[in-house]
């Protein structure tokens, strides 16, 4: 295997401290690697390679004069195509936007080669940044390098599938309603969604935009826990609007091993019913747990009602995601609205009022994830971490029929709405919750599985640390085979 290509970050800039490598050297790896294998994954899409050339020769220059840079000196790294990079396009997957250049980084992506990282591209997504598959008009189709009939997830799809196939360091992405952590299940890799507002979103929006969305969030995707927690420390904080008056201390981790944890199971659910081989390996992980001495429960529930959960995640994701909608969308959905026959429950009436909320009702659902994030609050005081699946299956084959409402995933041998999965997603994200997702190894398709690890608001470094143990034990990160040479 490469070992050298599929190293994580924290390696990388050890070898390049020691010199082992130098920072051009290890760019013209990666380089060559996209050249060879990127054609069949098209996950990078972008390239800005004379200015990482240059910054590379820059990063090695210093370390010759005996300057360090930060912890990620002269680590090349690509990011999701939806952060800014100055001279670079930003779309988000939309054709309208395929001239939108950026004219300065965004505020992440600033930090990040403040700590010495060298960004040499940008990866592919959906369009809008709303679907679990990576794949627009600009671009193309992103395949898992896992089996290239099949999806990377989306819509960091491009993130996972550069990681998975050795082409970057690291990666950046986004995380709205499992961005991060669906592909990071589909390609079998370490993602982190950050507690809501701890990482800066700056630049990362179409243009114009400056107000965090609601729900969303920024952050890495990895071949270790390490390099999850070297990020946050790296891009953590506010930004400058407050930085004067706060800033991040999250608290560390008390438990030194598995055996410290308390840990609460959600294996399973009637509201996206999971495929048995995916249950398992949550069963699986919790297993470690109870091995190692810890405290496991299988049947302990936050208090509150799991449909009302979803019912204000679905609201107030479908209206955080008419924001990105152009005003003929909006103005569409309105007239379709005020078309609805009273009582209509159908799916399509669902999503065309939560996508045109008033504030009013807007507030109601907001008032309703209060008490959520409360409720989760008084679980975190018993319970360390909470472990849950991320998807209902591995990773599935394309399918890009526009009439999203006909696609099925195949769970059990039945078939299920494509879209139900997100429940998994949204049981935490709603309430602003940190999670790590754990890549447990592959299953009988040959295709990998992640275990969603779940922490109370700010607990962030405490589910890394879970999935830095779990995977000391069940050896993480796997290489596709068609790409380990």
């Amino acid at each position: 295997m490469d070992e050298l290509a599929f190293a994580d970050a924290t390696t990388l800039a050890a070898k390049i401290r020691d010199k082992s490598i130098s920072s051009v050297e290890l760019l013209e790896h990666y380089v060559q690697r996209v050249e060879r294998y990127n054609g069949d994954i098209n996950a990078v899409i972008v390239t800005q390679l004379d200015r990482a050339r240059t910054r590379a020769a820059d990063a090695d220059a210093a370390l010759a004069r005996g300057e360090s840079w930060g912890p990620l000196h002269g680590v090349p790294m690509t990011v999701k195509e939806s952060y800014d990079i100055e001279g670079l396009p930003t779309t988000h997957g939309y054709p309208v936007h395929k001239d939108n250049i950026a004219t300065q980084d965004a505020v992440a992506c600033q930090r990040l080669q403040q700590a010495g990282a060298v960004i040499f591209g940008k990866t592919n997504v959906p369009i809008a940044l709303a679907d679990f598959q990576s794949y627009n008009e600009i671009y193309g189709t992103t395949n898992n390098p896992h089996n290239l009939t099949r999806t990377p997830g989306g819509s960091s799809g491009g993130s996972a599938a550069a990681l998975a196939a050795g082409l970057t360091g690291l990666e950046m992405g986004s995380d709205i309603g499992g961005s991060i952590r669906n592909p990071a299940h589909y390609c079998g890799v370490f993602g982190h969604k950050s507690t809501w507002g701890i990482l800066p979103v700056r630049g990362h929006a179409l243009p114009g935009i400056l107000t965090p969305s609601d729900i969303s969030v920024i952050g890495p995707l990895a071949r270790s826990a390490e390099d999850l927690a070297l990020v946050l420390d790296v891009v953590g904080g506010a930004d400058d609007l407050h930085l004067p008056g706060w800033s991040l201390e999250l608290p560390a981790p008390r438990q030194k091993s598995l055996g410290d944890y308390k840990v609460a199971v959600w294996a399973d659910d009637i509201m996206a019913p999971v495929d048995e081989t995916i249950k398992a390996r949550v069963l699986q992980v919790a297993k470690l747990v109870e091995e190692a001495g810890g405290q496991v429960d299988y049947d302990v529930r936050p208090d509150f009602d799991v449909a009302a959960s979803h019912d204000a995640f679905f609201n107030l994701l479908q209206s955080a995601m008419s924001a990105r909608q152009s005003d003929e969308i909006f103005e569409g959905n309105l007239a379709r609205r005020q078309g609805l026959a009273a009582g209509d429950k159908g799916a399509l009436a669902q999503v065309t009022k939560a996508s045109t909320l008033y504030y009013r009702q807007w507030h109601q659902f907001n008032e309703k994830r209060t008490h959520l994030r409360w409720a989760w609050h008084e679980f975190f005081k018993q319970w360390d971490v909470l472990l849950t699946p991320m998807c209902v299956t591995s990773a599935f084959a394309h399918d890009h029929n526009p009439q999203t409402s006909q696609r099925t995933l195949t769970v059990n041998n039945e078939p299920r709405p494509y879209f139900e999965q997100i429940f998994w997603a949204g049981l935490t994200g709603v309430s602003y919750l940190p999670s790590t997702v754990v890549p447990t190894g592959l299953d009988a398709q040959q295709l990998p599985v992640g275990v969603q690890i779940v922490g109370r608001e700010m607990g962030d470094r405490v589910t890394i640390e879970f999935a830095r143990q779990v995977a000391a034990l069940q050896g993480g990160f796997v290489a596709p085979a068609a790409y380990a040479d």
